[in-house]
């Protein structure tokens, strides 16, 4: 699990420009790529920093510190993913077909749930087909725990999630237009790629990109020109289950792109990482306030990738 976030990392850091390149959806702000290889280096460093052999307690340490840092729509996606993908793998010391298949099925229902209004055709999609691909595979080898069924549904889980990346292109008409396919897809690619590649200790597959509508080197920038209005609101907060419920509602009516999820349990419920853009940050910061003490703010301008965050304490 350390050779996987280390190795999804370094991909991440290889393609993160391209992947600015075709980000155009939820927000044309170019900045996924960055996103998605900041939050994995801080799973990636927590992971390398751990001594647990148990993968579930390993992957929870990683998870949790992706999330304190997660950048961006994809970066908090990815991170939730990771919380969830480490639950069914609590007590392991090593990844089974059965437990992969769980984990991503696991992984891909808090995905999809984290979000207020998820949207097909984008990176939940790719998650959604990675652990059906797994799942089919892993159950054709029931109660088979060898390495040739953990290969087998490895590469399953990839090539359903490649294919998932080429279809997102038509179910959104915001990439049909542009003739892309979504960053976050292509980026979670990236990634479980490099989970196949670090389990079975073979190289990258760098040619399942190959082909893949915006992705060429010579393609443009498409959000270029097309800059978001608004600001992202982050923060992590502690709330009861019924207080982080009512924050959601509110955010909902204030912006769009609310995740929620939580972190950990703690006195007063859980602690819940937010994520929300809005055209004016202020009412969100006061409804957050309102709610609990935020920590870890962070306000950045959706109109370039390079906005600075403001940060409080």
């Amino acid at each position: 699990m350390r050779r996987w976030l280390t190795r999804a990392e370094e991909s991440l850091g290889n393609h993160s420009d391209r992947l600015n390149a075709i980000n155009i959806f939820p927000v044309a702000d170019g900045d996924t790529g960055t996103n998605l290889y900041l939050t994995v280096r801080a799973a990636a460093t927590a992971a390398n920093d751990s001594d647990a052999s148990d993968l579930g307690e390993l992957l929870t340490t990683a998870g949790r510190a992706a999330m304190e840092e997660a950048r961006g729509n994809s970066g908090t996606l990815f991170a939730v993913f990771l919380m969830a993908f480490a639950e069914p793998l609590v007590g392991s010391t090593r990844l089974t077909c059965s437990l992969l298949a769980s984990s991503l099925h696991r992984a891909q229902l808090r995905s999809w749930s984290a979000l207020s209004d998820p949207v097909p055709g984008t990176m939940l999609s790719v998650l959604e087909a990675s652990a059906a691909g797994a799942g089919a595979t892993a159950s054709d080898r029931d109660g088979d725990d060898s390495n040739n069924a953990l290969a087998e549904t490895l590469t399953g889980a990839v090539q359903h999630a490649l294919r998932a990346v080429v279809q997102t292109e038509s179910q959104l008409g915001m990439l049909a237009e542009a003739q892309v396919v979504d960053a976050g897809g292509v980026g979670f690619l990236l990634i479980l790629d490099a989970l196949r590649a670090a389990a079975l200790g073979e190289e990258l597959q760098n040619e399942l990109i190959d082909g893949l509508h915006g992705y060429e080197i010579q393609s443009p920038h498409i959000h270029v020109g097309n800059d978001a209005e608004g600001v992202e609101v982050m923060c992590t907060i502690n709330l009861s289950p019924l207080d982080a419920a009512t924050l959601r509602l509110h955010l909902d009516e204030l912006g769009d792109s609310v995740i929620m999820s939580a972190v950990s349990e703690v006195a007063e419920g859980y602690r819940w990482r937010v994520h929300v853009h809005v055209p004016d940050a202020e009412p969100a910061l006061a409804l957050i306030h309102r709610a609990g003490t935020p920590v870890n703010i962070t306000v950045t301008q959706l109109a370039s990738a390079a906005g600075a965050g403001a940060g409080e304490p």
